[in-house]
């Protein structure tokens, strides 16, 4: 199914590819990607010749029904392994620990640092855990990866997506095996995910924001609610005039 879905992707949108050499032939590596749209996780394995294994929501495999078993079939034809989310730690401790398998099988791992797609196209700041400690806890090289206009095929609420040239950007492998054995420490896991992001900033151009993601998005959301809000509460044009005439 990769490669029917990833043929159909290529004919159809003709993605433009760079740095392609600097993923290795064979071997483990850690493929740490911006993350722009659902597309990415489609857009990127299409590209390389080698299977990528991303993280996904088990609920996308479990779901009731025709639509459900349909679902999950195309997650686990793409790559697409499942994890359960219940319970914020124990969802972070079942990614690293299926990165962590995919890379001792001498597979690529595809991993967001954001953990979430971008609410406006910046670059938010990269989490601490899932991409340091697979690669700390295995010494497999993290080669940055840029998504380039993945957000502008299929924007939130269209249904048809637009038919245009997504990029892929990938850079060289980064060497962490200086710091092996130190997966504990949260100083060295900053450390190395900064490192990453810097090197998808170069690559993506992307506006760097010293934030989360998923903070960003609250801020969004609350933003929009104050305005309905304030919008809901202000007064008719005929009160405003003075109320209604006897």
């Amino acid at each position: 199914m990769k490669f029917s879905i990833g043929g159909s992707l290529k004919l159809a949108f003709r993605p433009w590819v760079e740095g392609l050499e600097n993923v290795p032939a064979e071997g483990p590596a850690i493929l740490a990607s911006n993350h722009l749209s659902f597309s990415d996780s489609l857009f990127l394995p299409a590209v390389l010749d080698r299977k990528v294994t991303f993280i996904a929501k088990a609920e996308y495999f479990t779901s009731p029904g025709v639509k459900g078993r349909l679902t999950a079939a195309f997650f686990k034809g793409v790559g697409q392994l499942p994890v359960d989310r219940s319970g914020a730690r124990g969802a972070g401790e079942a990614a690293i620990r299926s990165g962590i398998e995919v890379i001792e099988r001498g597979e690529l791992f595809g991993i967001y640092p954001e953990g979430t797609r971008s609410p406006d196209g910046r670059l938010y700041r990269g989490k601490p855990g899932g991409l340091a400690r697979v690669a700390l806890a295995t010494g497999a090289p993290v080669i940055p990866v840029a998504m380039i206009d993945t957000e502008k095929i299929q924007p939130p609420g269209k249904v048809i997506p637009k038919l245009m040239r997504p990029g892929i950007r990938i850079g060289k492998p980064l060497d962490f095996s200086r710091y092996h054995g130190m997966d504990n420490d949260r100083f060295i896991l900053r450390s190395v995910t900064d490192e990453v992001m810097y090197e998808i900033m170069k690559l993506s151009g992307q506006e760097y924001v010293d934030i989360y993601a998923t903070a960003a998005k609250r801020q969004i959301a609350d933003a929009e609610k104050a305005a309905k809000a304030e919008k809901s509460e202000k007064p008719e044009k005929g009160e405003q005039a003075g109320g209604t005439s006897q």
